[in-house]
């Protein structure tokens, strides 16, 4: 497949299959106002009044009817079954940002496989919004200004270290790994700083934190 389907200068909202709330799309759009799709993500786009730029998948979910209304040339199928829709979306588009919507949904598999891709993907900044959390990989070193209070979890994919400031409880000298320590539920005691020592922390928050995760995520370098 093309290593680049999609290449904006502006953020994308990407649609997937899930659930996506018209306040949430509206939320999205406002950061991220080219809007994209997941295979099936089309029909919740559509629906909506958007006419994705692109549809990229293994088009087994999206509608006949959505087929017809989108132009040829913006329907991207990728047949192979080695990876989702979302990895195949996320490594097709090039954009400052990608706002990730219905992709954390009621299925445990679907969340799970795309937290993976998450982490796989490092150089790209993409976060995923649910309709209570929001999630994005960490970078190797990233500032967030939160409130004090505000609820952090770190969950790492792989074995990491870091260190960390302005959280209730520093991350300094711990070994985190998926079957290991993970960081569930720390809070914010100030400004939050953090370094990690390779690629595979996830960091997740209140998806009322949306404006402050973007700041931090496109403030951080890109990892080398």
């Amino acid at each position: 497949m093309p290593t680049q389907i999609l290449q904006s200068s502006a953020s994308v909202t990407l649609l997937g299959g899930g659930e996506v709330s018209d306040a949430q799309l509206a939320r999205a759009m406002a950061h991220a106002p080219v809007v994209a799709a997941a295979d099936g993500g089309a029909d919740s786009a559509l629906a909506r009044g958007h006419v994705p730029q692109a549809v990229i998948g293994d088009f087994d979910s999206i509608s006949s009817a959505a087929r017809a209304a989108i132009p040829a040339d913006r329907q991207h199928v990728v047949a192979e079954q080695e990876s989702t829709d979302f990895e195949k979306c996320l490594r097709a588009i090039t954009a400052p940002l990608v706002l990730g919507l219905g992709f954390l949904g009621p299925r445990i598999d679907h969340q799970l496989a795309a937290l993976n891709t998450l982490v796989r993907f490092p150089d790209r900044r993409c976060i995923l919004l649910g309709d209570e959390d929001l999630c994005f990989a960490c970078p190797p070193d990233l500032a967030l200004d939160l409130p004090v209070g505000t609820r952090l979890s770190l969950f790492p994919a792989a074995g990491v270290q870091g260190h960390s400031t302005g959280l209730h409880w520093p991350i300094e000298g711990l070994d985190f790994a998926p079957d290991g320590r993970v960081g569930t539920s720390n809070r914010v005691a100030g400004p939050v700083r953090l370094r990690m020592a390779r690629a595979g922390m996830l960091v997740i928050l209140p998806q009322q934190q949306l404006d402050a995760a973007i700041a931090g995520l496109m403030a951080a370098p890109p990892r080398g």
